[in-house]
């Protein structure tokens, strides 16, 4: 389990370029997005695919071949595999046959925006990627009576909405919106959500945004 840069290649490990050449094969979210990481260190592995529409079929093929002795590096576009991206299937299937999965630790974007938020970080909760529809307004309630930080994924097309559903179900909240984490136009907004709102009104965001979101009555 190999992590990657969320953007800066500067941020990859010694440890992981090792084992990634070291690797017999790369099983990797997307190649193409690999493949630049790859060709950038002068990395010369094969890859294959393993993403969300493939990975229950491809998780066959990869325990064979390692059950025939071969090491498999697995990586996600950016960050830490299997933090909302694939990975969690293949490791579960691989340690029920006693096969070792070992942590190569690195990037994450959930840690990065959790650390520069300027909120608690002592209790928190990750939840991913909000429902766009069914069950959103439930999770949303859940989440709102968690006493402790909240840490979210959300697109830039959707954050506004995102940011107005949960002023309307948690009130008033500390928040935090970070874009860009470890690029160029890194940007952190920190304030209370209706800040955060009024600073992005009138704005074409791009990138993917970790919205972090204080607990109730916070000062």
């Amino acid at each position: 389990m190999v992590s990657t840069p969320v953007g800066n290649l500067e941020d990859i490990t010694q440890r992981a370029l090792k084992v990634l050449a070291a690797a017999d094969l790369i099983a990797a979210e997307d190649t193409r997005h690999t493949g630049r990481l790859l060709a950038h260190f002068g990395i010369k592995t094969a890859m294959v695919s393993n993403h969300e529409h493939n990975e229950a079929t491809r998780a066959g093929e990869l325990l064979h071949r390692l059950g025939e002795g071969q090491d498999i590096a697995l990586v996600s576009d950016a960050g830490t595999p299997s933090i909302s991206d694939p990975g969690y299937r293949l490791v579960n299937l691989a340690a029920a046959q006693g096969i070792k999965v070992v942590p190569i630790p690195g990037s994450s974007a959930l840690l990065a925006a959790l650390v520069v938020s300027g909120l608690p970080t002592d209790r928190f909760v990750f939840e991913g990627f909000l429902p766009r529809r069914k069950g959103r307004r439930t999770r949303l309630e859940k989440l709102a009576e968690f006493d402790g930080t909240v840490v979210i994924f959300e697109s830039t097309m959707r954050i506004v909405k995102t940011l107005n559903d949960i002023q309307t179900v948690f009130g008033t909240r500390k928040v935090a919106l970070c874009r860009e984490l470890t690029k160029l136009h890194e940007e952190v907004l920190r304030g209370e959500i209706s800040q955060v709102l009024a600073a992005l009104e009138g704005r074409t965001l791009k990138g993917e945004c970790v919205l972090v979101i204080g607990k109730k009555g916070l000062k």
